[in-house]
């Protein structure tokens, strides 16, 4: 009892808030940035058909994930403007700053003019405010984190900060939630319209919770000590970075767990739910159904893994989640297309799509910028292939040799629209996409996922293994990162590998993975992208250090 009394207040002084007081507005606020930035990755389908109507359907979603991606691109450049902000200012006003920063960026969003309202003014402004919401989180969880950490007592601390893992799934519940509810209030055409826009706009409120709560808070005793001493660091990038003996550890962060975290996180909470979409081709409403309950699933998970290093050490629970990962991804998405969409599993084993073609005449299928056109005989087959979802494999043809689709015995030749003009073009692409659509759908290609066939239940358990894979590695970091680095540069030196790992190779996931299918024609390809960061990391780990219990003064 006397321990535990100790442990729900551990700053000196009477008006120390207690444990309870620090966790939830942490994690709260946490939560709502997360929320924030979500919305977009979950929204990137309908933000493609708005903001990059000028470009085909495989290139404005493709651009749309890149504009996901490049928000995390600036979370380092946030991590290193506020951890500096927190080293020497402080805890608190670091992210205080981050929330409001976040939270109007993400109000901001929903009152932007689309492509059809204002041209490229729509994209250029979604940009910017993609961008300084990179930025924000960039400078949030790293203050989040050390707050509740430094609060913490010592054999608690991955407890404690578990909570702040779990605000990822509270905040990508919320998004699920809102975003499903307005669907179903509102309807698809109209949401797809101008109801995507009220997500955005339910910020408002939630900022202004956050700032509350926030406000409400003391600096961490960690850092008061620092300065009570006058020992907070004047230079925390040089001491960070500049210092072979920090230097390493951050290194050692990076490639030992935060790069498995960002590819294991985003492909089981990200990109499954892309290619449960586009390439099984299962209702919205039904994936966002499955997300939703998978995150709540997972919610709990975090603070089991992390309550559980608190006993068994850091290391390993992190090491069991990146392994399972590893192992899980390639047979789990393999078996979750036999659940989702039986029958398309079917045709492609039945029946293999086939391009024949000059391989000097065949592109590149995804164009981040927009400004490829694909208008060769192999390039407008291979879009129409990637637009349908659906594999297939590459044969080679003599030079010169006019592109073909082979669905079974049903052969489709392709146009060269390299001489065509505008009109004529896009009259050629339609032509060839319906007899590509017209021959797969005679061989058993489903246009959608068959909901009587589809077994739930089973993507469920799929879904749950990589929850499990990704909360285990997501639920000790927190404790972990913290306790790494010491207390002068701990907001600087342990927030830039987290955003390189979450912000890089996370944030990069779902752009990247696609990317890979639609230049390889194959559904799974993609899961390379993940695979491999997760690779890396299984081998470093062995050599981190093991922190648990560590002193952090």
């Amino acid at each position: 009892m006397a321990q535990d009394a100790a442990d729900a207040q551990v700053n000196e002084g009477a008006k120390a808030p207690s444990m309870r007081t620090v966790v939830v507005a942490s994690s709260a606020g946490t939560a709502f940035e997360w929320y924030d930035f979500f919305i977009f990755g979950t929204l990137a389908t309908v933000i493609s058909r708005n903001f990059f109507a000028g470009l085909n359907e495989t290139a404005g979603l493709v651009a749309a994930l890149a504009l996901f991606g490049a928000g995390f691109a600036f979370r380092p450049l946030g991590a290193l403007i506020f951890g500096r902000m927190g080293d020497r200012v402080g805890r608190k006003a670091a992210f205080l700053i981050t929330v409001t920063l976040m939270g109007g960026a993400t109000l901001a969003i929903g009152f932007l003019p689309t492509y059809e309202q204002a041209g490229l003014i729509g994209p250029a402004l979604l940009i910017v405010l993609r961008i300084l919401q990179g930025l924000a989180l960039g400078g949030e969880y790293g203050g989040a984190a050390i707050y509740v950490a430094e609060h913490a007592p010592d054999h608690r601390r991955g407890e404690y900060t578990g909570w702040i893992q779990t605000s990822a799934a509270f905040g990508l519940i919320g998004a699920l939630v809102v975003i499903l509810v307005t669907r179903r209030i509102v309807g698809e055409e109209a949401f797809a319209d101008w109801g995507w826009r009220l997500p955005f706009l339910v910020s408002a409120g939630l900022l202004a919770i956050s700032i509350f709560m926030r406000l409400k808070l003391a600096e961490s005793p960690s850092f008061e000590r620092l300065k009570a001493a006058g020992e907070e660091a004047k230079a925390p990038f040089a001491e960070a970075f500049g210092q072979w003996g920090n230097l390493k550890l951050v290194l050692l962060a990076l490639f030992a767990f935060m790069s498995a975290q960002g590819a294991v996180w985003y492909t089981a909470f990200f990109y499954t739910q892309i290619f449960l979409e586009r390439f099984l081709k299962v209702e919205p409403a039904t994936v966002n159904t499955l997300m939703i309950c998978a995150t709540l699933a997972s919610a709990p998970l975090y603070v089991l893994f992390a309550w559980l290093s608190d006993r068994v050490g850091r290391k390993w629970v992190m090491w069991f989640g990146m392994t399972l990962a590893l192992v899980a991804f390639f047979p789990g998405f393999k078996a979750m297309t036999l659940a989702a969409n039986p029958a398309l599993a079917e045709a492609q084993a039945a029946t293999p799509v086939v391009v024949v073609a000059d391989p000097a005449d065949c592109a590149l299928q995804f164009d981040p910028v927009g400004r490829a056109q694909f208008i060769s005989a192999c390039d407008i087959a291979k879009t129409s292939l990637a637009n349908a979802g659906v594999s297939y494999d590459n044969l080679a043809a003599p030079a010169g040799t006019l592109a073909q689709v082979r669905v079974g015995e049903t052969v489709v030749s392709s146009i060269d629209g390299s001489q065509l003009a505008p009109d004529d073009l896009k009259a050629a692409r339609a032509q060839v996409d319906g007899e590509i659509r017209a021959a797969l759908a005679a061989n058993g290609y489903p246009p959608q996922a068959d909901p009587a066939r589809t077994n739930l239940a089973a993507v469920f358990g799929i879904l749950m293994i990589f929850v499990v894979a990704a909360t285990a590695l997501y639920g000790p970091m927190a404790a972990t990162l913290v306790e790494l680095f010491p207390t002068r540069v701990r907001y600087t030196a342990m927030s830039l590998p987290y955003h390189i790992g979450t912000g890089w190779v996370g944030g990069f996931v779902p752009f990247s993975a696609f990317a890979i299918v639609t230049a390889t024609g194959n559904i799974y390809s993609g899961l390379w992208y993940p695979v491999i960061f997760t690779g890396i990391s299984v081998l470093v780990c062995l050599f981190l250090p093991e922190t648990k219990g560590k002193p952090l003064d």
